[in-house]
């Protein structure tokens, strides 16, 4: 009796843990502010409701058995008869999982489809492509269509499909805006897409949820979504008095470090396109010291743009800089 009532009593404590530190965070998913994300949170709700559902019913039936088959003055000396197993209960208990499993995934694939495209509703819109190359540690956002360029925050107008073309410069990272859309890989010399659709003007946050390095843990930026009028107003602001940027200073900008908010009037991608298979290789691993004087290892690759000064300087140019320097750009014409 009393080990039955201390069962229930962790129980309890351990699920009030739960709900309490669930509250105590502000989980951005179950705040979605577009229609991507809202599918989203449609199949983590569900997911959570069939998991506790089988949680429920696994503690409970634990529950009885403890009770039902405890120990008692009147069963001390009972000894059980042999048993030679029950083919109808090894039938249920297999049968169950696979319900569960199949339960869980149709309405998985049906998410992953849906999220596949431009959102309902907004088929008849044509998308704003915004090219994202992920570095060490630090977001560009290009706009092919209105030729600018943006670092570590990227500018949308609102009630607009949202086309990113993901691609890294080098190590691999993951996309990510919790309240606007899921998450997504980016790759050097591979290119992932990812639609969204914002309904309300705001700021929202965004970040790199694949562990890469010292500098991964600040390798967030700014989603700022606007009206159409103020979207339209900020990118005629950049064309007027935003910088242009050579192809020296970017890639000196994909340099292991940080950077703070930075804007362009044109795009990288007048030299390079980092989705392209040959594109150039611009990994730079002998920059990654973590102070144990052992750096990365350095692979000698002939697409990689530092080969280039080997001819003319009779051997590989050592480039100097820190991982932990934080190099703050230009003016944000942003919000």
């Amino acid at each position: 009796m009393n080990r039955t009532k201390g069962l229930s009593v962790l129980l309890l404590f351990i699920f009030s843990a739960l709900l309490l530190s669930g509250c105590e965070n502000n989980l951005l998913v179950f705040d979605p502010q577009g229609p991507v994300a809202r599918e989203i949170m449609g199949l983590i709700n569900y997911s959570i409701v069939l998991m506790l559902l089988v949680t429920g019913v696994v503690f409970a039936l634990f529950i009885y058995i403890v009770w039902k088959y405890r120990e008692k003055k009147e069963n001390m000396d009972y000894e059980p008869p042999e048993e030679h197993g029950s083919t109808l209960l090894e039938v249920i208990w297999t049968i169950i999982p696979i319900v569960i499993i199949v339960a869980l995934t149709i309405p998985t694939v049906k998410t992953i489809y849906a999220t596949e495209k431009v959102p309902k509703g907004y088929e008849d819109q044509k998308p704003l492509v915004i090219h994202v190359t992920s570095a060490d540690w630090k977001w560009i956002f290009s706009y092919p269509e209105q030729g600018i360029e943006t670092i570590n925050y990227v500018n949308i107008p609102e009630d607009r499909p949202i086309d990113f073309k993901l691609t890294s410069a080098g190590t691999m990272q993951s996309f990510w805006i919790p309240q606007l859309a899921g998450q997504k890989y980016t790759m050097a010399h591979a290119e992932t897409q990812l639609y969204m659709v914002a309904d309300n003007p705001g700021s929202y946050v965004g970040k790199n949820t694949n562990f890469n390095g010292r500098g991964f843990a600040e390798m967030e930026f700014e989603t700022l979504v606007q009206t159409k009028e103020d979207f339209d107003k900020w990118v005629k602001e950049v064309k007027e008095t935003a910088p242009q940027m050579t192809e020296k200073e970017y890639e000196k900008k994909l340099e292991p470090s940080h950077l703070g908010r930075e804007t362009f009037s044109n795009t990288h991608l007048e030299w390079v396109d980092h989705s392209d298979h040959n594109s150039k290789n611009y990994l730079n691993p002998e920059m990654y010291d973590r102070g144990h004087g052992w750096p990365g290892k350095i692979f000698e690759d002939k697409n990689n743009y530092k080969n280039r000064l080997k001819d003319s300087d009779g051997g590989s140019r050592h480039h100097s800089g820190s991982s932990t320097e934080d190099s703050h750009g230009g003016e944000h014409h942003g919000n």
